[in-house]
């Protein structure tokens, strides 16, 4: 027999046809409406995904903070450019960003929280024009945290504004540290800053 967490996972490998027969094609309309309503980074009491939380390390304990931040799809716009060049070589359109949505949403979670740390984060729907990511905070000076031994890690100096240095799951992965026989073909950014030291 499967498990309540099994059957949660099940669900959420095709969301949008699994969502919409278990809770209405309407209902699941509505909940992105409402999303869309609110503010970009926002908390919640309990995760969407529990199975997802769950695995990643969330515990329904004090110092744990799910957080739902929204980012928009699609291509970006450069900073307009002063020199002269021809339209052809503007490239101010259609830019792709380095970093991944996932990693945008988890930046700009700790950009609102600075008193907490990244733990990791997870999908949890889309629409046309957006894509809505919830980030599992760490309160690092809880005394929860600090007591326990499995998450007590993150209250280090050494972790401290992880997110924005890559050590987050979202960051490895934008930056090519992956696993395997190849792997070395994909590192493009072992260290963020490491491309502006590389010509002094």
């Amino acid at each position: 027999m499967k498990g309540v967490y099994q059957h949660i996972r099940q669900v959420w490998k095709r969301p949008k046809q699994n969502l919409d027969k278990l809770l209405g094609p309407l209902t699941w309309r509505n909940r992105l409406a409402e999303w869309r309503a609110q503010s970009p980074v926002l908390r919640l009491e309990y995760p969407t995904r529990l199975d997802r939380a769950r695995s990643l390390g969330y515990k329904a304990k004090q110092g744990y903070i799910i957080v739902r931040s929204r980012v928009t799809k699609g291509g970006s716009k450069r900073e307009r450019i002063t020199g002269g060049r021809r339209p052809k070589r503007y490239g101010r359109l259609r830019f792709t960003p380095g970093k991944s949505l996932r990693w945008i949403a988890e930046e700009r979670a700790a950009r609102r929280y600075p008193n907490l740390e990244v733990l990791n984060s997870y999908f949890v729907g889309e629409d046309g024009q957006h894509k809505w990511y919830e980030v599992i905070l760490i309160d690092k000076s809880h005394p929860a945290i600090l007591k326990d031994r499995k998450i007590g890690w993150i209250a280090s100096p050494a972790n401290r504004s992880r997110v924005f240095r890559g050590l987050t799951s979202a960051g490895k992965k934008s930056r090519g540290l992956v696993r395997g026989g190849r792997a070395g073909q994909v590192k493009s950014r072992p260290s963020i800053r490491a491309s502006g030291r590389r010509g002094k």
